[in-house]
């Protein structure tokens, strides 16, 4: 699979983006969660191979991105680095997927720029889950009490672990290798700004925060909302609110998955967007089974 990583300066920061796939393919855009990084969608981007040009880049303050001064880590801002990115590589209009805030993002940049987006993904996110949902408290909760440096390699799988019990050591181990970097004096640091993506998140400016749903209404494109079985974030009445919000939004159930869809279930992920990106595929909404499920669906 072709591979190509480069920085694009915007704003005074450096933005690391990586692309996977033929430099002539259907681009399709994808936004990480709060924590996150653009290798995360290294799998997805493999299944959508050869149609696909798959483009994710480090938002700002994470992954080999620069981390803004001013921690200016709030929706506007990511939107604006979104239209940027897609302005400097000339995407006049591409696909969009984004997880958690990267869904947030997403939805809204879809909905002022109507005209950029052909089809939207959104993995567990929506209107109230970033404020009311079980998710919500656990993020914040756990952007306390992460540590800010450890001793050893061994000391931070232990924490991930711990965080995400239900992904594959590989996956916990790409995560480690994307989010830690050596520290001075030894041992390992966050590479993302942990300190200040925590303090916009716990003490936010309030007028800067965003409510999705006008932004959901005014959606366009068919979009799909993927939403993990076992998730604490998108609950099924948030969905249910986006859905009569607009009726262009198709759902699929991944069962056996949680907040982290694309680490906890990848096959299942991989073939839903895949299905919904390609021209062909229907958009109408399903559920995909729990391996482990002993019932028998038609």
């Amino acid at each position: 699979m072709e591979r190509r990583d480069y920085t694009l300066p915007h704003a005074g920061l450096n933005l690391h983006v990586t692309e996977w796939g033929p430099a002539d393919g259907r681009p399709v855009v994808m936004l990480h969660g709060i924590r996150g990084y653009g290798e995360t969608f290294a799998g997805v981007a493999a299944a959508l191979q050869p149609a696909f040009r798959v483009i994710a880049f480090d938002q700002r303050g994470r992954g080999r991105s620069d981390w803004d001064p001013h921690r200016n880590y709030y929706t506007d801002t990511y939107v604006g680095d979104l239209l940027a990115v897609a302005d400097t590589l000339d995407l006049a209009r591409f696909d969009l997927l984004g997880h958690s805030m990267g869904g947030i993002n997403a939805i809204v940049f879809a909905s002022q720029y109507p005209e950029r987006v052909g089809r939207l993904v959104i993995e567990d996110a929506g209107p109230g889950a970033f404020d009311t949902s079980p998710g919500a408290t656990r993020i914040r909760g756990e952007l306390v009490s992460t540590p800010a440096h450890f001793d050893s390699w061994e000391a931070a799988g232990d924490f991930m672990r711990g965080l995400r019990p239900s992904v594959t050591e590989a996956a916990r181990q790409q995560r480690l290798a994307s989010m830690l970097k050596p520290a001075d004096g030894g041992g390992y640091t966050w590479r993302y700004d942990h300190a200040g993506i925590a303090a916009t998140r716990l003490n936010p400016e309030l007028s800067r925060l965003v409510d999705l749903r006008p932004h959901v209404a005014a959606l366009q494109c068919d979009t799909l909302v993927l939403r993990g079985s076992r998730t604490d974030y998108l609950q099924p009445a948030m969905l249910a609110e986006m859905q009569r919000l607009n009726p262009r939004i198709a759902d699929i159930e991944i069962a056996g998955a949680g907040h982290y869809i694309h680490d906890d279930q990848p096959e299942a992920f991989n073939r839903a967007v895949r299905a919904f990106l390609l021209p062909s595929a229907p958009a109408a909404a399903a559920r995909i089974p729990d391996p482990d499920e002993r019932t028998t669906r038609p």
